[in-house]
C-alpha cells in the first residue's frame, strides 16, 4: 500500500490536489481511499466511473463516541467520585479533537486493503503536529505507565483493601496497552517507506517561508518529501499586461520553492471530476527517496569526538535548540520539537558543541571517561 499525505499553507488548494490525486489513481484501476475532514468537498468531484472510496472524517462524532466509551469503562471509578454521567446529546467537540479523529481514520486505513491511500491533511503546522503525535503519545505512555509496573498487580488486592476503594490500575494499564497498539499502527503507516508527504503551495511572498519551516519540521520527524506542487500557475504568455505581470511575479517566487510540479490555474473553481483531471500531479511510479539517515561519525582519533549528523533542510540557526535529557536529545526546530533517543555509543558521552552547516546539524559528543570503555 502506498500513502500520500497532502498538506500546504491554508488556501493553497491542498484538498483539490489531494482529490485529483485520488481520482487519478482510481481511474488507473487502483483501489483508492481518499480521507478528508473538509465537509465542503463537492459531490460532483467523484461522480461517474473510476471513483475512489471517499471517507469524510467526522471529528465531532468521533469525540462523542470516545468520551462515552471512556465513561463506560471508568464507570466504577467515576461513581466513587460522585460524577454525574454525560449524555451524548450534551457533548460538544473540544478544540484539538479533530487530530485524534484523523489518527483513528489513519489507523483504520492502515488495516484496509488499498493500493493507494490519499490523505487530505490540515494546513502545514497542524499537519506536522498530527504526523508527530503517535510517536509523542507512545513516549508519554511509556513514561507515565511503564509496562513493567504491571508486575506489581499481585499487590493490588491488598492495596485496595487498605485504601478501602477499588484500584483502577488494571483497566488503566489495559487502556494504555490498547492505545499503544493503535498508535503503533498509525506510526508504522506514517514512517513506512511507501508513505510520502506532498506539499502544495501557490507561489507567492509567504509560500517560501512557510515551506522552509515545514521542510525542517518534517525532516525532524524523518518523513520523505515529494517535489512541491506549485498550484494555480498563471499562463506566462498573455496579451493582458496585468495578467502577464502577475504571472511574472509567480515565476519569480517559483524559484524559491526548489524542485516543483506545476499545475495550471483553471480560471474557475473545479466542480466536476473532469475539472480535477488537469490538477493531478504527475503520477510517481515509486515513492520518493527516503529521508536522509542520521549518521554518527567517529572522529575520536583526530579530534577526540563523535559527531551526530542530523539533516534538517530548511532549518535556520536562530530557530534551533537542543537539550540533553538522560539518554535523549530534545531537538527544537522553530515551532516543532522532538525527543530523540541517543544511539548507544553517544549515551556514554557528553554534548560538547553543535553547528548547522548547509542544512545539516552536527552535534559533537565527547566520550565520558567514567563511562567509556577503557582499552589497554
Amino acid at each position: 500500500m502506498r500513502s500520500i499525505l497532502v498538506t500546504g499553507p491554508g488556501g493553497a488548494g491542498r484538498t483539490t490536489v489531494a482529490a485529483a490525486t485520488a481520482l487519478g489513481g482510481a481511474r488507473r484501476g487502483q483501489r483508492v481511499l481518499f480521507l478528508t475532514g473538509d465537509r465542503a468537498v463537492p459531490d460532483g468531484w467523484f461522480e461517474g466511473g473510476g471513483r475512489p472510496v471517499v471517507r469524510r472524517i467526522d471529528s465531532g462524532a468521533h469525540f462523542r463516541a470516545e468520551i462515552l466509551a471512556f465513561q463506560e469503562r471508568a464507570a466504577t471509578a467515576l461513581g466513587l467520585l460522585g460524577a454525574t454521567p454525560l449524555a451524548e446529546e450534551e457533548l460538544t467537540e473540544l478544540p484539538g479533537s479533530d487530530r485524534f479523529a484523523l489518527l483513528r481514520a489513519l489507523r483504520d486505513a492502515a488495516a484496509g486493503d488499498w493500493d493507494l491511500v490519499v490523505v487530505d491533511l490540515p494546513p502545514l503546522h497542524d499537519a506536522v503536529a498530527v504526523l508527530a503525535l503517535p510517536a509523542q503519545l507512545r513516549r508519554y505512555l511509556r513514561r507515565l505507565l511503564p509496562a513493567e509496573r504491571q508486575a506489581a498487580r499481585a499487590l493490588r488486592p491488598m492495596l485496595a483493601q487498605l485504601a478501602g476503594v477499588p484500584m483502577p490500575a488494571e483497566w488503566l494499564y489495559e487502556t494504555a496497552a490498547r492505545w499503544d497498539v493503535e498508535l503503533a499502527a498509525v506510526q508504522a503507516m506514517i514512517e513506512d517507506p511507501a508513505t510520502t508527504v506532498r506539499l502544495v503551495a501557490e507561489p507567492g511572498p509567504a509560500a517560501a517561508d512557510a515551506l522552509r519551516t515545514a521542510r525542517a519540521g518534517l525532516a525532524l520527524h524523518r518523513l520523505a518529501l515529494e517535489p512541491v506542487v506549485a498550484n494555480r500557475m498563471l499562463p506566462t504568455e498573455s496579451p493582458d499586461p496585468w495578467l502577464s505581470g502577475l504571472a511574472a511575479q509567480q515565476q519569480d517566487h517559483l524559484k524559491a520553492l526548489g524542485d516543483v510540479h506545476e499545475l495550471p490555474h483553471l480560471g474557475r473553481d473545479p466542480r466536476t471530476a473532469d475539472d480535477l483531471a488537469p490538477l493531478e500531479p504527475p503520477a510517481a511510479p515509486a515513492p520518493a527517496a527516503p529521508a536522509p539517515e542520521w549518521t554518527v561519525e567517529d572522529r575520536r582519533d583526530p579530534d577526540g569526538v563523535l559527531v551526530w549528523r542530523i539533516p534538517l533542510p530548511g532549518a535556520a540557526k536562530p530557530d534551533l535548540r537542543l537539550v540533553r535529557r538522560g539518554d535523549e536529545l530534545v531537538l527544537t526546530v522553530g515551532p516543532f520539537r522532538r525527543a530523540v533517543p541517543l544511539p548507544s555509543a553517544l549515551r556514554r558521552c557528553t554534548v560538547s558543541g553543535a553547528g548547522l552547516d548547509d542544512g545539516v546539524l552536527s552535534v559533537r559528543f565527547t566520550p565520558d571517561p567514567d563511562l567509556w570503555p577503557r582499552t589497554r
